[in-house]
C-alpha cells in the first residue's frame, strides 16, 4: 500500500524556541501586584476565574508581559489573548528578521528565517485577531474572524497535510490555506444568515503531517492533534455551539478526537476525508451530527478506505455503510476546492454553521441526510 498510494515522507521532529522557554519560564515565576498566576497548563475555569479578577490595566500588563503564554492561556479572555499575540508575533518577527541575516546559518535557513519574519509581520496587522501563537518548530497559529465572545455559533477549520505558520495564508491558491477557508466560510454564513452572530476560527493549532508521507499514513499526529483540538473546543467562551469543520488530514484528528469533544460541538463535517480511525459514525461515540462530503474528482477517493497495522485511517467516510450525513458537494472541484464559494460544498458548511439545516443539500438528491434534526421539514 505504501509503495502504490505515495506513503513516503519521514517523520520531522518538532523543535522548541528559545523564546518559548523562556517565556514559560518567566511565566512561572510571575506576580501581578503580588498575586501568583495560574500554571501555563492550568483547566481553562481556574485561568478564566484569575482573569475574571483582574482589572483591565493587570490584564494588560500581564499580556504586555508574558504575550507567548497569556496568548495561549485557554480560559483567558479573548481579547487578551488577541493583545498579547500581537506581541509575542513581533517578538518572534524580531527573532527571525534576525536570523535571516546570519552568515552563520545556511541559506536555506536564512530564507526559511526571512519567511517566517514576512509571515509573522502579516499575522501583526491591523485588525487581525490572532486566538494562538507559538513559534516552536514549524509554528502553530489560530485566527479568529468575527466576535467570539459575542457569537452564538462558532466554528473550527481542522485542515490538513502542510499545515504550518508558513502555509496558515496563501496569496496564490488562497482558499488551499486555513485563513482562505475560514475567510470564505465566515463570508458564506453572513451572506446566508446575517442576523445570526457567527465566529470562524482558522486553526492551524496542532503539528500537521509534512506532505503525503508515513506520518499521514498514521494517527500519530492526530492523536496529538486531537487533545489540542479538545482543548480549543472545551475552552471556548461563552456558550455558543460549535460545528467543526475537518479537510482531509483533520478529518482524522476530527475523528480521534470524537469521543472527547464537549457536547457543544453539535456537528462534525468532514470534506475530503482519508477516514476517521473508526468503521463508522458509531464508533466515533459522539452526540454530535456527523457529515461527510467528497467531490467525485477528488484523488482521496483512490487512496485504500483500511488500516492494517497502524497505517490507513479506516472505513470511507461517504460510504454508506458508515452512516455519516452526505452532502452535496456540486461544482467543487477536486481535493482543495470544497471552500469555493459558489459550490454546493461551501453552501452547505455555511448553512451548518449557522444551523439552517432545513436547506442543506444532500448528496442523494433527497432528503436523507436532513432526517432527525429538529427544526427541518422531516420533523
Amino acid at each position: 500500500m505504501l509503495a502504490t498510494t505515495g506513503w513516503t515522507a519521514v517523520h520531522r521532529p518538532e523543535k522548541d524556541t528559545p523564546l518559548r522557554i523562556a517565556a514559560l519560564g518567566a511565566w512561572a515565576k510571575a506576580r501581578i501586584d503580588g498575586r501568583p498566576v495560574p500554571a501555563a497548563d492550568a483547566p481553562a475555569r481556574t485561568v478564566a476565574r484569575f482573569f475574571a479578577g483582574l482589572d483591565g490595566a493587570q490584564r494588560a500588563r500581564l499580556a504586555d508581559g508574558y504575550p507567548l503564554v497569556v496568548g495561549n492561556l485557554d480560559g483567558a479572555p479573548a481579547a487578551v489573548r488577541y493583545r498579547a499575540n500581537q506581541q509575542g508575533l513581533e517578538q518572534a518577527r524580531r527573532v527571525e528578521e534576525a536570523r535571516s541575516h546570519d552568515v552563520a546559518l545556511t541559506p536555506a535557513d536564512r530564507s526559511t528565517a526571512l519567511r517566517r519574519s514576512h509571515r509573522f509581520a502579516s499575522l501583526i496587522e491591523p485588525g487581525r485577531q490572532i486566538f494562538f501563537f507559538d513559534p516552536s518548530g514549524n509554528g502553530r497559529v489560530a485566527e479568529v474572524f468575527g466576535d467570539l465572545a459575542g457569537a452564538e455559533r462558532v466554528s473550527v477549520i481542522v485542515p490538513g497535510v502542510d499545515t504550518d505558520v508558513l502555509t496558515f495564508e496563501r496569496t496564490q491558491r488562497r482558499l488551499t490555506s486555513p485563513v482562505g477557508m475560514a475567510e470564505s466560510l465566515y463570508e458564506a454564513q453572513r451572506a446566508a444568515e446575517p442576523d445570526t452572530r457567527t465566529a470562524v476560527i482558522a486553526w492551524a493549532g496542532y503539528t500537521a503531517p509534512t506532505g503525503i508521507g508515513v506520518d499521514a499514513a498514521t494517527g500519530r499526529m492526530a492523536v496529538d492533534g486531537a487533545v489540542l483540538l479538545k482543548s480549543l473546543t472545551t475552552a471556548l467562551p461563552g456558550d455558543a455551539s460549535v460545528a467543526l469543520f475537518c479537510h482531509s488530514y483533520g478529518s482524522v484528528v476530527c475523528g480521534v478526537a470524537a469521543h472527547e469533544l464537549p457536547r457543544r460541538v453539535t456537528d462534525v463535517v468532514v470534506a475530503g476525508s482519508p477516514g476517521m480511525r473508526v468503521e463508522n459514525v458509531a464508533g466515533l461515540h459522539t452526540s454530535a451530527r456527523v457529515w461527510a462530503t467528497r467531490d467525485e474528482g477528488d484523488w482521496i477517493a483512490d487512496v485504500p478506505h483500511l488500516e492494517v497495522g497502524g497505517l490507513g485511517h479506516g472505513a470511507d467516510p461517504v460510504s454508506p455503510a458508515f452512516g455519516a450525513r452526505l452532502l452535496s458537494s456540486a461544482r467543487a472541484k477536486s481535493h482543495t476546492g470544497y471552500f469555493e464559494p459558489g459550490t454546493d460544498s461551501m453552501d452547505n458548511f455555511a448553512k451548518i454553521g449557522t444551523g439552517a439545516f432545513a436547506s442543506v443539500v444532500c448528496a442523494t438528491g433527497n432528503d436523507a441526510c436532513r432526517r432527525g434534526i429538529s427544526g427541518t421539514e422531516q420533523d
